[in-house]
């Protein structure tokens, strides 16, 4: 269909989920194939070439991780939004080496599911418009998901590097929490505002002074070039 968002690949074994995701990522506005085991998954996405992939982590004949790290190893950056059954897995899931965007734990919201996944398919096109962002000694290469201050590599998480990514693409731009909560998590009230402002801490520490970022009291965020001053 011509004004769909674009096909997501939804990878999982229990038919009723599958149906549920199905149904309101068509919803949302996607098109939608569904696979059951992590191999015929892997096949879809290298096939399909989705905007977007929803992958189950406990599939039959290769699980969530293994298919993600699958596509990772090919340079295959698909956008990919895991479920997971137990709280216990989400480090080893979001960490950088394995490459994964976003988790929801089950039992989840199919509708918060869908928002996180119109959340990751917003960032990637945003990011297909310029794959290097730089700003005074910050740079972040968005196909390969590096960030260097000063020509030294930074280790961020999945949604950090996409916090910075959004700020960076528009520099100067006021933000409220509830817009960075959206762009980045997917839904505007998810976990409240408070985990903005934990994720801002967190970048501060790790990027210094080149993350020019300027508090707006009472507002939310701006990112400015380091000279600007905060």
């Amino acid at each position: 269909m011509s004004d769909s968002r674009g096909l997501v690949v939804v990878v999982e074994d229990e038919p009723a989920i599958g149906d549920i995701e199905r149904i309101y990522l068509i919803d949302a506005g996607f098109t939608v194939h569904v696979s059951s085991d992590g191999e015929s998954g892997l096949d879809a996405i290298r096939r399909l070439r989705p905007v977007a992939a929803v992958i189950d982590i406990g599939l039959p004949v290769m699980d969530g991780i293994e298919l993600c790290r699958a596509l990772r190893d090919a340079d295959d950056w698909t956008p990919i939004v895991f479920v997971t059954a137990r709280d216990s897995e989400i480090d080893r899931i979001l960490g950088l080496e394995l490459g994964a965007d976003d988790y929801v734990t089950k039992p989840f919201s199919a509708r918060e599911l869908a928002s996180r996944v119109k959340g990751l398919v917003r960032r990637s096109a945003l990011g297909g418009r310029s794959t290097m962002l730089e700003l005074g000694q910050l740079r972040l290469d968005q196909r390969e998901r590096r960030v260097t201050v000063g020509g030294a590599p930074v280790e961020l998480t999945a949604t950090e590097f996409d916090l910075v990514a959004y700020l960076m693409a528009s520099p100067g731009q006021v933000f409220a929490r509830s817009q960075l909560l959206s762009a980045v998590w997917g839904l505007a009230d998810y976990r409240g505002s408070r985990t903005v402002d934990v994720h801002v801490a967190q970048l501060r520490s790790k990027l210094g002074e080149a993350f020019g970022l300027r508090t707006i009291r009472g507002v939310g965020y701006a990112l400015d070039s380091p000279s600007a001053g905060r």
